[in-house]
């Protein structure tokens, strides 16, 4: 890969680094975000076909009993997203990040048969439902942090940002999929709603099938005492001899760090049942805790957006304007989301870094807002009315600047939150802080989800002036708070943070040289000082 495409080294890296073993596994990884993506973008339109209403009884229904099953299987499955996250932190703690992988995929692909598979049986629609978001919500707290584990720090930021990429495309193949039934299908046949449900199954299937391409995090291996086996991962992944110096000092980096915590919470006796004892006294210490409420309020920012907005008012906007084809324009929508997120996280992320394209998109997609509130109050436009000419042109401009906000929220808050948390906590708290994430991002999607249609019948088109003035609070939120971590190690993150150590002698193996452990140069540190010179003290 070209250098433009990757930050600052953090030491001189051998270019074998850069190999396509680390993609693999990232993009491997990625294949169950991939479901994530589907599943979020799928069911909307699936559960509304004539067939589904008829054989679950959704047709002898009242209006407000249809309401209720359509939200029960949303809510459901957001449920099972939160307690995935949460459930899936003792299998990440304890049998490690590839194995919590499997787990996630195998109760997903069971969740789906049971989505595919009945004739009349409602109540096996919640269960699916109910297993593929506990499926998804494991695997959106490990995929994040297991990338981030094994990637180069260089190139890191390409890497996580797959999770982002690959649930956007995830998402444009739920719509499609469902246009293309619409048009071609008769949807009073119950393939219009199975086929749908079966898709699922493809890549939790690929994901199951490529699994043996896994390796098992050297960073948990570290932590359970296995060190020649994560010498074997490294040496694997990074295309280098096991006995290579790059190797022996990503080992040192991360068992230096382990060392240290482990002698600081635990006096250098680690046990599950202390952990959670250990990791909360951590987790609330100085620079630590402002790190866990970071990602709490970016995933806010990420949901309070107006993303959902823009889905929910855009296609009365299109037909104003005359477009008959609205889900057509709509799958436009999704495709330039999805191909902003490719671009920019394939080969942008790690030379722009975080902190900018956050507050750039977020100014950007504010701005959109802005026009579509003021477009709405002044044209009130109506779908199937006819418009006026004045009208039908800020309504053009209206759909350009919702194709925009596409493109501007491809790059910023949307993936980017999973990116930073992934990132920026020491391998001692990534079992907490994945499912940390995982669940912040189910509980505030399940807010706003709740709260949008009350507040569109209360507030009209002041809901974008409101959602286009919490993306200006974000970009201040971001300019003040999130640092740029682009390139950075896990322990440069904990100065970055204001984390600080005293690290007893004892804590250091019985005849083994610090100089081993840490295994970087004079040079390499006044190079991290110089640089992290540059970033605040702390949040």
């Amino acid at each position: 890969m070209t250098g433009f495409s990757r930050a600052k080294e953090d030491r001189p890296t051998p270019p074998e680094v850069y190999n396509w073993r680390v993609y693999m596994a990232s993009l491997v990884v990625s294949m169950g975000v991939l479901a994530y993506g589907y599943d979020s973008a799928f069911i909307g339109t699936t559960i509304t076909q004539k067939s589904f209403m008829r054989d679950f009884g959704l047709d002898v229904m009242t209006k407000s009993q249809q309401n209720e099953v359509s939200s029960n299987l949303t809510s459901i499955y957001s449920a099972g997203g939160f307690f995935g996250a949460l459930f899936m932190f003792f299998s990440l703690e304890l049998l490690g990040r590839r194995m919590t992988v499997i787990l996630s995929d195998a109760i997903f692909i069971v969740g789906a048969i049971l989505c595919t598979v009945p004739t009349h049986q409602l109540g096996m629609i919640y269960a699916g439902r109910l297993l593929t978001g506990l499926g998804v919500g494991g695997i959106a707290a490990v995929s994040p942090i297991y990338i981030s584990e094994i990637a180069p720090p260089a190139i890191r930021g390409r890497l996580t940002g797959f999770f982002e990429s690959f649930y956007q495309v995830g998402a444009v193949i739920g719509f499609w999929i469902n246009y293309g039934i619409t048009h071609n299908v008769d949807t009073t046949d119950s393939i219009a709603w199975r086929v749908p449900m079966a898709v699922q199954l493809i890549p939790a299937g690929l994901l199951a099938l490529m699994i043996p391409v896994l390796k098992e995090s050297p960073t948990w291996l570290i932590k359970q005492n296995r060190e020649e086996e994560a010498c074997k991962v490294y040496g694997y992944l990074r295309n280098l001899p096991v006995d290579h110096q790059y190797i022996a000092e990503d080992v040192a980096f991360v068992k230096k760090q382990i060392e240290t915590e482990r002698s600081i919470i635990s006096g250098g006796k680690p046990n599950f049942s202390s952990f959670l004892k250990d990791a909360t006294k951590e987790a609330l210490s100085k620079g630590m805790w402002n790190r866990f409420a970071l990602v709490f309020i970016m995933f806010m920012w990420q949901a309070w957006s107006g993303a959902a907005a823009i889905n929910y008012y855009s296609p009365t906007i299109f037909k104003s304007i005359g477009l008959t084809d609205v889900t057509l324009w709509t799958g436009i929508y999704g495709i330039i989301k999805a191909a902003g997120s490719i671009i920019f996280y394939t080969f942008f992320i790690d030379s722009f870094g975080r902190k900018w394209p956050w507050i750039i998109s977020s100014i950007s997609c504010a701005l959109c807002q802005y026009y579509l509130a003021a477009y709405i109050a002044i044209g009130a436009p109506k779908a199937g009315v006819v418009q006026s000419p004045s009208t039908v042109a800020g309504g053009k401009a209206a759909t350009a600047f919702i194709m925009i906000f596409g493109a501007a929220w491809s790059f910023g808050a949307n993936g980017l939150p999973w990116i930073i948390s992934a990132e920026i906590f020491p391998s001692s708290l990534r079992s907490i802080s994945g499912p940390f994430a995982g669940m912040s991002v189910w509980l505030w999607t399940f807010i706003v989800t709740k709260a949008l249609p009350e507040m569109f019948t209360a507030m009209g088109y002041g809901v974008y002036i409101f959602f286009a003035t919490c993306l200006l609070a974000a970009s201040v939120y971001a300019f003040f708070f999130i640092h740029e971590t682009k390139g950075l190690r896990v322990d440069q993150m904990d100065e970055l943070f204001g984390y600080k150590k005293e690290v007893p002698p004892s804590s250091f193996a019985a005849g083994e040289k610090e100089q081993d452990l840490t295994s970087v140069s004079e040079e390499d540190k006044q190079r991290d000082t110089k640089f992290n010179s540059h970033h605040d003290e702390s949040v």
